[in-house]
């Protein structure tokens, strides 16, 4: 069972993302709704992590990612595939970790306290389902064990989460 008491620790990324992991689990176990699944993944996403100044979901509708449930600033609301980070992961199915958000020639800026950004692509059965999206008003917060560990956190949401025809 979840414990909204969890303080998580990320002294140690890799014990911390399993811990995350795992409370994660448990607050899914047993919903099946994708947009009520990703509002709670993206708020313990949020609470836990450090340095981060937006967590959230785009889901593909059509050609374009539309904004899902989300914590942070107010968000761009679609975003053409291939287009800035978010649909750039989308359209490659391949998780980017950028450092600096400058240097990303199409980068999308919603935020403009963000410094660097991960996207992880949602597939499900080889359905591209979204993207997983956390910035960081931090230059290179982000890295590989972060990058793996939200892969991880994406699975954890896409095998809690039941897409229907509308989604």
């Amino acid at each position: 069972m979840y414990d909204s008491s969890t303080q998580f620790d990320f002294r140690d990324p890799h014990a911390g993302y399993s811990q995350l992991a795992e409370a994660l689990g448990a607050l899914l176990t047993g919903e099946h709704d994708p947009i009520a699944n990703a509002a709670n993944t993206a708020a313990l996403l949020f609470a836990a992590l450090p340095e981060i100044n937006w967590a959230g979901f785009y889901f593909l509708r059509g050609r374009e990612l539309v904004v899902g449930p989300f914590q942070g600033k107010p968000a761009c609301v679609r975003i053409p595939l291939g287009r800035g980070v978010c649909g750039a992961a989308a359209e490659r199915r391949a998780t980017i970790v950028v450092p600096d958000v400058n240097a990303f020639a199409d980068h999308i800026a919603c935020d403009g306290a963000s410094r660097s950004e991960v996207v992880v692509p949602l597939i499900e059965r080889h359905v591209l389902r979204g993207v997983l999206d956390l910035d960081s008003p931090r230059p290179g917060r982000f890295g590989e064990v972060d990058a793996r560990a939200l892969e991880r956190i994406a699975g954890i949401f896409l095998g809690a989460s039941r897409f229907g025809a509308d989604h």
